[in-house]
């Protein structure tokens, strides 16, 4: 059993995201009481939230408990209440200081299909039917973060827009090295992604990969792919990937598409991570991918299996604990199995549930599934 002492905080953000925080409360405390599996739990302000309370997105305080932390579970930020800030204090301005201070360089994206929701994607069911690729997308380089960047008026009047793709070998190989070992934990196999036809960054990012393939993975299969031939196969043939890897741009736009592939935005999670210490502990956020849906804020209609898949990969992650991690799966495959829809996800002939009856559901499942474990 895990000892209590392990940190964990809680930032629910904006808009719907104190609602699916809180149908993550229900299943840590049944963790708590049904396991004996606690955390030491703080909560704090981020985005929206924290600018109306303190006048920026995100405190040094907040920032603080967040380095402290062995984890952080982050909601949502933003919403058309803010849109009218400097952009140096919107909402957002909150999440990307986090990623930054906390070095989360590897951003992992699932795209899993659930069984009982194969028809929900635009793809046909049998394409879709079983999915489960894990993508990593490098977060902290590459042509967002590079420089020189901006955009200048030229002599004649026109106006002439940089922004500049550029990666160092040690940021290549660190974002590898979290793409090597979950594919030696899966299938195997792994896809990095790149231009190496017509970018000199990707031609250093396909060699850089491959030497460390042959230094130190020579047990999993290297397989490269140029980006846009992965978006075509994506939509093609997705079950022929596993885990993909690729940098900032492409990785972003990869994600995406990928996550469409479920269905719908609102399943699917995400884990950012940093790098290891010594001891093997890294700065981790969890969050869900479907933003704070201003639009339906407070009416019960969000969906919070995100946050909750969120909450599983936490525990696989971070705390090492797949057993528990595939209890929270499982029970979350049960309750759709059995109809419950969230507005999202809904088809017909099921039943239209709101969010915190999602939860509710979800936690008598668990319930069902450890008697049965």
């Amino acid at each position: 059993m895990m000892a209590r002492n392990k940190k964990l905080l809680l930032l629910p953000g904006d808009g719907i995201g104190p609602e699916v925080m809180a149908e993550v409360r229900r299943v840590i405390d049944w963790f708590d009481k049904e396991r004996a599996l606690g955390f030491d739990i703080e909560e704090g302000l981020v985005g929206g939230a924290s600018y109306d309370q303190h006048g920026t997105p995100l405190t040094d305080g907040t920032m603080d408990l967040a380095l402290e932390c062995d984890a952080v579970l982050f909601g949502a930020v933003g919403g058309p209440k803010w849109d009218d800030l400097d952009f140096s204090v919107k909402p957002e301005r909150g999440l990307l200081r986090l990623r930054k201070d906390m070095d989360l360089f590897a951003n992992l994206r699932p795209a899993v299909v659930f069984g009982p929701l194969a028809e929900a994607s635009t793809l046909k069911p049998e394409i879709v039917r079983g999915l489960d690729i894990m993508i990593v997308r490098e977060l902290t380089g590459g042509i967002y973060f590079g420089e020189p960047r901006g955009v200048e008026t030229l002599p004649d009047g026109t106006r002439r827009g940089v922004n500049t793709e550029v990666y160092t070998t040690p940021e290549v190989e660190r974002v590898g090295r979290v793409a090597f070992e979950l594919a030696k934990k899966r299938r195997g196999l792994l896809h990095s992604i790149e231009k190496a036809n017509v970018m000199e960054s990707g031609l250093m990012w396909r060699e850089d990969m491959q030497a460390l393939h042959d230094r130190e993975f020579s047990d999993v299969e290297l397989q490269h792919m140029y980006a846009d031939n992965a978006a075509m196969q994506l939509v093609r043939d997705p079950q022929q990937f596993d885990v993909m890897v690729a940098g900032n741009l492409f990785g972003d736009i990869l994600s995406d598409c990928a996550a469409m592939l479920t269905g719908s935005l609102g399943m699917l999670p995400s884990a950012s991570l940093g790098a290891a210490d010594e001891t093997g502990r890294r700065q981790a956020l969890y969050e869900p991918v479907h933003g704070s849906a201003p639009d339906i804020a407070g009416e019960g209609k969000a969906n919070p299996i995100a946050m909750l898949t969120s909450y599983a990969m936490m525990l696989r992650y971070s705390f090492d604990m797949p057993e528990e991690a595939g209890l929270v799966e499982t029970a979350i495959d049960n309750v759709l199995a059995g109809g419950l829809r969230t507005g999202d996800i809904m088809q017909t002939g099921k039943a239209r549930v709101s969010t915190k009856v999602m939860g509710e559901a979800i936690v008598a499942e668990l319930n069902q599934v450890a008697e049965a474990a």
